[in-house]
């Protein structure tokens, strides 16, 4: 039997990712949880991780920036 690719929604991507980054378990033991391969999750693990590094290399911006004033 020939098995479909599953496509799985972001915010269940985030959560694995998540559960990996946060240490709740092996790649195995979050694959058997989640009902994913080890590897998938392994892979988000590092596409979270590659985000959130962009996430905190942007410019710096002023307090007033945040709240979205001008000066």
């Amino acid at each position: 039997m020939i098995r479909k690719n599953q496509v799985h929604r972001a915010s269940f991507k985030a959560k694995v990712a998540l559960a990996a980054v946060r240490g709740e378990g092996t790649p195995s033991e979050l694959g058997l949880r989640f009902g994913v391969h080890p590897t998938q999750v392994s892979q988000w693990k590092q596409q979270l991780e590659k985000a959130a590094q962009r996430v905190f290399r942007g410019r710096r911006w002023r307090t007033s920036r945040v709240r979205g004033r001008r000066n």
